[in-house]
């Protein structure tokens, strides 16, 4: 697992911020987006895929989280 931070971009899109491999990127879909159920897969604008457990969603943006690579060669 790794640290990620999630965060807004000027437009109000959420970005996907992995500091290990300096990748910043635009998140073009998440799992749940609700404030009682937020995360679950992360899809990026690259193709990658990510996945964070479901929980509240934060209060405000940045957020530092744990997430997992899904779709990481095996």
């Amino acid at each position: 697992m790794a640290n990620i931070m999630i965060r807004r971009n000027a437009d109000g899109g959420l970005v996907f911020y992995l500091p290990k491999r300096d990748l910043e990127d635009n998140i073009s879909s998440i799992e749940f987006d609700s404030p009682e159920k937020w995360g679950g897969q992360l899809k990026l604008a690259n193709g990658g895929s990510y996945y964070i457990d479901p929980q509240p969603a934060p209060e405000r943006l940045p957020v530092s989280l744990r997430a997992r690579r899904v779709d990481a060669p095996d």
